[in-house]
């Protein structure tokens, strides 16, 4: 694990690093925010992964979102991690989406084109996580998983299908439901083909869908803004709603009239988050 910047904040660290990613066969970035107590001897520290959404990096939450000085004071380690590998050289990679690299949707792609290089979901979980628990004396049982639009529809997905792997889970403005909208369907169909069933496994509605007990008994929560330009044709909060109410899961969604989809809203909440993810782990 490469530091390539350290920065002084609320009395902890804010590192920006790279490492070579076995997984993903290229350099890899994240950013980790360390509260005062990793250099306290507190012993393992709980933490929070946080997943961003679409062209972001692993610079955007720690720059934008305003989480360390709550962070700081829960003892509360925050890791961001980049949104998708960086020089796979795939023909027009760039322009694929519409918006540029940094659209991996946290899946592993099977589609020969991607395959080789966008293997995030393992990345994420069987990579960098155990690196930085290892690494950075965390503690494996208190992870918590945050994430925004398509990291809120990677937050989702990755936690039903990582059982037990993360301890809370929430969201802000997440896609709910990706194979039933246009962001979701085209990624799919470049990632995982034509295979609908394919899809429907990295499709947080349907995971709920099929779950035979609540996977997050302690609750879920969702913030959403209501001057969302993407609220109708790409978030659909409604769809996951019910299918969290067909399977008994809780469910807090709040929805903030006036709060668009960008980064002042998240920083506006950001403090409920972290004290969500702060109350079991604490």
């Amino acid at each position: 694990m490469e530091v390539l910047s350290e920065h002084a904040a609320f009395g902890g660290t804010v590192r920006f690093c790279r490492h070579a990613s076995r997984t993903i066969g290229l350099p890899m970035r994240f950013s980790v925010f360390l509260p005062p107590a990793a250099a306290g001897g507190a012993g393992e520290l709980p933490a929070m992964l946080y997943l961003a959404g679409l062209t972001c990096t692993e610079e955007t939450f720690m720059a934008k979102a305003g989480a360390q000085r709550l962070a700081a004071e829960l003892g509360l380690v925050l890791i961001a991690p980049d949104t998708s590998p960086r020089g796979a050289g795939v023909a027009g990679e760039a322009e694929h989406w519409d918006f540029g690299v940094g659209a991996g949707f946290y899946l592993d792609a099977t589609e020969p084109a991607w395959r080789t290089h966008y293997r995030m979901e393992s990345w994420i979980c069987d990579e960098l996580l155990p690196m930085l628990v290892e690494q950075l004396r965390l503690d494996a049982r208190r992870i918590g998983l945050c994430g925004h639009s398509m990291g809120g529809h990677g937050a989702l997905t990755l936690a039903l299908r990582h059982p037990g792997r993360f301890r809370t889970l929430s969201a802000f403005a997440p896609i709910c439901a990706p194979s039933e909208v246009p962001w979701g369907q085209k990624a799919f169909g470049g990632y995982l083909g034509a295979d609908h069933a394919a899809w429907q496994a990295h499709d947080a509605t349907a995971l709920m869908r099929r779950q035979a007990a609540p996977p997050y008994p302690g609750g879920i929560l969702i913030d959403q803004g209501t001057a969302d330009k993407f609220l109708d044709e790409q978030l659909r909060p409604e769809l996951l709603e019910a299918a969290c109410t067909q399977v008994g899961q809780p469910l807090t969604l709040r929805r903030h009239a006036g709060y668009d989809h960008g980064y002042y809203f998240i920083a506006s909440f950001i403090d409920d988050h972290l004290r969500w993810h702060a109350r079991e782990s604490l």
